[in-house]
């Protein structure tokens, strides 16, 4: 029988050992906003259907966005999410054209990745708060 792996590698399983490069991260930080915001989606759709409803529901809405710190938080959270995710996918999709695939490249767009992030999850802070 033939193993495909060497067995005298060493085997570090704990991840909190492992020093992940930039690119890593926002990749994988790429992936956790993708599920946030796919969880999010209950929040959004009842806030839209809600504020449809009638014109009581749109002002309960309303008025929870704009006194409800709660409110306000979540969907600050989920336009960060937003936008993080967005500017990652870009970046992904960069990638995907043959645009920046190498190491310096996958750096200095994990770190264009992360500034424009930034800047878009402040705006979005100032916008909603």
């Amino acid at each position: 029988m033939y193993r495909a792996v060497n067995s005298k590698r060493p085997v570090n399983l704990d991840l909190t050992t492992i020093q992940f490069p930039l690119p890593a991260l926002t990749s994988i930080a790429h992936r956790i906003t993708g599920v946030i915001l796919f969880v999010g989606l209950i929040f959004a759709f009842w806030a839209l259907d809600k504020s449809l409803s009638s014109p009581e529901g749109f002002a309960a809405v309303r008025d929870a966005l704009a006194n409800n710190i709660l409110a306000k938080l979540i969907a600050w959270g989920l336009l960060s999410a937003l936008a993080f995710h967005f500017v990652a996918g870009i970046k992904h999709l960069l990638m995907d054209v043959g645009y920046g695939v190498t190491l310096e490249g996958g750096v200095k767009k994990a770190q264009a990745t992360v500034v424009i992030s930034a800047v878009l999850i402040i705006l979005a802070g100032v916008w909603v708060w």
